[in-house]
């Protein structure tokens, strides 16, 4: 009965599953083979008989093609209003995302799902915006026809000669929650076509003679079955799973062929395909290895590997299991996966050895329900079947170890028991004769603990006969004089060789769990290191090391030029690193993500093996390995942990690329809103001053005569401001462009920052008029070594911010206090303050807090301010006063002694 629980990861990836469905809106797609079937007006009749029964139904977007049985079915139906999108002098009418969203109504009506969206749309595909909408928990209806499919986008363009661009990741179909298919005979199409139903009679044509071929439709239509048909498979599969159902139902052929180590497994896998060709049939090829048959040896593990590769090359599903129980493994996978024929080798014991020693194929028969099982003799000439040795758990197990080794174990077999004998022989007439077995059984746990099993069954027999010879009267003969002692030794025997036995799968599976545990240590580590690499480089750099350590083969990795052709990493000197990979094979490998090199039936002249490195959607790069022996690579448990690799490297590139193309595309976007924010600043203010300009010129020119002089100094003066305020507003723009691109290079000098003041406050002398303006030094301030031009520039600025975003006649203070190292200079005022959270933005691009008092400006002056006084090596800052007001505030370091300034003698 605990075989039949569920799983508790089972239980909770349902539970998981069932909570992200809840909060997911439910997708159908109505599936056809072509335009034309009925796809949209079965959409429709499906809406409307929602909405009959009171369900909030909405039509987001619904192409009609003018057809007017079609255009009927919207009638009485709630149609949103399409959004405008203008693109390239041309009005576009899209999906209104957004106001589908907030509408939210419980179903929506979006055609089209393989439709490119127009330029400035939020996503550039409308299934994204259907998995937008499905997000937000709204149920969708769409259509779509199978040439829309992306994995069939090669094989339709060969079937049809047209090339389909607008596809829809198969991902997207497969989560649908229902698909129904809208089927229509090529001939009925072909007639609606011909009146005009599907397309304009000029359009219908001219697909007449192209896509709308009959032969087309019919490869059209047996696609779109076939797909709709592995879907409902796929259901199928998913309800047997969710529902933990162990049972096989019998509603779709899938074969399986179990294969063993010897030659029948070719025919065995050939006779798999014709039956899988008749059926039209999925069919795996399955090879269970026990911790027996894990000692097999070297040849014979080569032999599993070749008729793998066969079956590969057959175009079978192949499967390694590892398991202790042969029967249970086979029945197990053929629950999970649907199975409901195998075929295997025919059992060629009789009488007795089946009897005693059992078969598999009995156990499958006895267990295997609802399964039919196919099976193939061997011929005569091949005298004892290999297959049934190879697939029973009760097989008597070849001799596996090399010679030097077993005869080792026989020595110390030998041994370990006559010393045995020797110790129980000490204690004899001490101790009863059930205590002295256990001496003997302790020695044949030691042995099949250290030696297997074959020698601790051989120290099983020769210590029934020691204990035989030395304490069963008559003593020192074999021959037993009372017929109780020939049950114990008959007892002593079995459960010496039962002991054996367990303790030799002991051993085995202690080993394989050892095996186990330190791929998956090599696993961690490796994808450890791949999670914190940042770089395509660190991973390569990674990935080699890690696969020399694991395989003992140099290696590296090749990735494709902006021209697809395979190419050398430059700068990759590692002892572990392969430079001599045929790059012709590489290439190959890239075009056509298959394995080839050598061990391989492609290029198998090559020295290296080539395996594809790829993700779901396309080839990255071909890892290039150089075997030392091809055992270590194409095992099956090796495969595994190589595909493993693989799989963790792909996705660890994968991600690396998609974060730079994320962070380019940042910063794309950041230079984009940076430039508009340029040209939105510098469009408004220019347009001002040159207004001003224009209309003040304007007048002079066409009423030079009737102005007086006074009116002409006004207008005189106003050009002069306008044209001095476009002066300082392109010299801030180019400043900063310089400081920017590190081009300006400081002019350090030691000056008198009362000087530095003075000049500034004289050029702002006109501005300043009304203001009351306090300079506050303490006395005996030292000289500050910096670029005077850029420091003046730097307290211009910040005079000149405080005079815009500061009421008319209020004060400016400007003070200075001496720091260890550094001297700070301040500028505050008296206004409302800074907005809170921007006391940091103030100093980036083209950042402007809005405020009324404020007057124009690009928002620069202070990004300036940071750059001079950071390129001085100092910091800026600003905040708000308590009394009110902000004030602005830089550092400028006094990393020297400033020089002491000589007195004039007074005359």
């Amino acid at each position: 009965m605990t075989e039949e629980r569920p799983n508790p990861d089972e239980l909770l990836a349902r539970v998981e599953r069932e909570q992200t469905k809840a909060r997911r809106g439910c997708l159908k797609i109505f599936f056809g083979a072509a335009a034309g079937v009925g796809k949209t007006y079965a959409m429709l009749l499906a809406a409307r008989e929602k909405r009959n029964d009171n369900i909030d139904v909405v039509v987001g977007l619904v192409e009609t093609h003018n057809r007017k049985e079609t255009a009927a079915l919207l009638e009485g139906l709630e149609v949103l209003p399409r959004q405008q999108i203008n693109y390239r002098n041309t009005t576009l009418s899209e999906f209104d995302l957004d106001a589908a969203l907030k509408r939210k109504p419980s179903i929506i009506l979006v055609d089209e799902l393989a439709h490119t969206n127009a330029k400035g749309s939020r996503h550039p595909k409308r299934w994204q915006d259907i998995e937008e909408l499905l997000d937000a928990g709204i149920d969708v209806y769409t259509a779509l026809n199978v040439q829309h499919l992306e994995s069939l986008n090669d094989d339709i363009g060969q079937i049809s000669g047209i090339r389909v661009f607008e596809t829809v990741p198969d991902t997207v179909f497969e989560s649908a929650n229902e698909v129904e298919l809208v089927d229509l005979p090529p001939d009925e199409l072909l007639t609606r076509l011909k009146d005009g139903k599907v397309y304009v009679p000029q359009q219908a044509k001219e697909a007449a003679n192209n896509f709308f071929k009959k032969g087309n439709l019919i490869a059209l239509r047996e696609l779109a079955l076939r797909h709709t048909a592995n879907r409902v498979d796929a259901q199928m599969l998913d309800y047997r799973e969710n529902n933990f159902i162990r049972e096989v139902w019998q509603v779709n052929e899938r074969i399986l062929v179990c294969i063993g180590t010897n030659s029948l497994g070719e025919r065995l896998v050939r006779a798999g395909k014709r039956l899988a060709n008749s059926l039209k049939a999925d069919w795996i090829v399955l090879y269970v290895e026990t911790p027996e048959l894990q000692r097999l040896p070297a040849e014979k593990r080569d032999g599993i590997l070749r008729i793998l590769r066969l079956a590969e090359q057959l175009g079978a599903e192949t499967v390694t299991l590892s398991a202790p129980e042969m029967s249970d493994a086979i029945i197990r996978f053929s629950n999970e996966r649907n199975i409901t024929k195998i075929v295997m080798g025919k059992p060629t014991r009789r009488g007795w050895k089946r009897l005693i020693l059992g078969s598999l194929v009995d156990e499958l028969i006895s267990d295997a329900h609802n399964i039919n099982l196919y099976l193939l003799g061997s011929k005569k000439s091949d005298g004892k079947d290999e297959l049934e040795e190879s697939l029973d758990r009760k097989t008597a197990f070849p001799k596996l170890a090399p010679q030097k080794k077993a005869m080792t174990g026989y020595i110390v077999a030998t041994v370990v028991t006559t010393a045995s004998a020797l110790l129980a022989y000490s204690l004899f007439g001490k101790f009863e004769l059930a205590n002295l077995i256990m001496i003997f059984l302790l020695g044949v746990v030691f042995i099949a603990t250290r030696f297997g099993r074959n020698p601790s069954i051989f120290a099983s027999i020769l210590g029934v006969a020691m204990f035989d010879f030395l304490f069963v009267p008559p003593y020192h003969t074999f021959s037993i004089a009372d017929g109780q002692y020939l049950i114990t030794l008959l007892a002593m025997l079995i459960v010496a060789i039962l002991i054996s036995g367990l303790m030799a799968n002991v051993r085995s599976q202690a080993k394989v769990a050892g095996h186990r545990e330190r791929r998956a240590i090599v696993l961690y580590a490796m994808s450890k290191e791949l999670a914190a690499s940042q770089s395509e480089d660190e991973i390569v750099r990674t990935a080699i090391r890690h696969l020399y350590s694991e395989f003992s083969s140099q290696n590296v990795i090749l990735f494709p030029d902006a021209n697809g052709r395979i190419m050398y990493p430059a700068d990759l000197a590692m002892p572990e690193s392969l430079h001599a990979a045929d790059l012709g094979v590489a290439q190959w490998v890239m075009d056509h993500n298959e394995i080839a090199g050598q061990g391989t039936n492609t290029l198998a002249g090559a020295q290296a093996v080539y395996f594809p490195l790829s993700n779901k959607e396309a080839v990255l790069g071909v890892l290039v390995l150089l075997p030392v022996n091809l055992r270590r690579i194409f095992l099956p448990e090796q495969r595994k942990l190589l595909d493993t690799f693989l799989g963790q490297i792909a996705q660890a590139i994968t991600r690396v690329r998609l974060t730079e193309q994320a962070r380019k595309t940042q910063i794309e976007i950041e230079a984009e809103r940076l430039r508009n924010s340029l040209l939105s600043s510098i469009s408004h203010d220019l347009r001002t001053p040159l207004a001003t300009i224009v209309g003040s010129a304007s007048t002079l020119v066409e009423e030079d005569g009737s102005l007086a002089e006074t009116e002409k100094h006004d207008l005189s003066c106003a050009i002069y401001d306008e044209a001095q305020r476009m002066s300082s507003l392109i010299n801030n723009i180019l400043d900063m462009a310089r400081l920017d691109a590190g081009a300006i290079q400081l002019n350090k000098e030691w000056y008198p920052l009362e000087e530095i003041i003075g000049v500034v406050l004289n050029r702002l002398q006109k501005h300043l008029e009304d203001r009351q303006v306090t300079v506050k030094l303490p006395a005996g301030i030292p000289l500050i070594f910096v670029d005077t031009v850029m420091i003046e520039q730097v307290l211009m600025n910040l005079l000149e911010n405080a005079l815009r975003y500061t009421p008319e006649k209020s004060a400016i203070h400007i003070s200075a206090e001496a720091q260890p190292s550094a001297m700070k200079i301040s500028v505050a005022d008296e206004g409302i303050g800074i907005p809170k959270g921007s006391e940091h933005k103030l100093f980036e691009k083209f950042y402007r807090v809005k405020n009324e008092a404020a007057q124009s400006g690009v928002g620069l002056g202070l990004a300036i301010c940071r750059a001079i006084v950071e390129a001085h090596g100092g910091t800026i800052s600003a905040k708000n006063l308590p009394a009110g007001g902000a004030v602005f505030s830089f550092i400028i370091p006094l990393d020297q002694t400033p020089p002491i300034m000589e007195q004039e003698d007074d005359d």
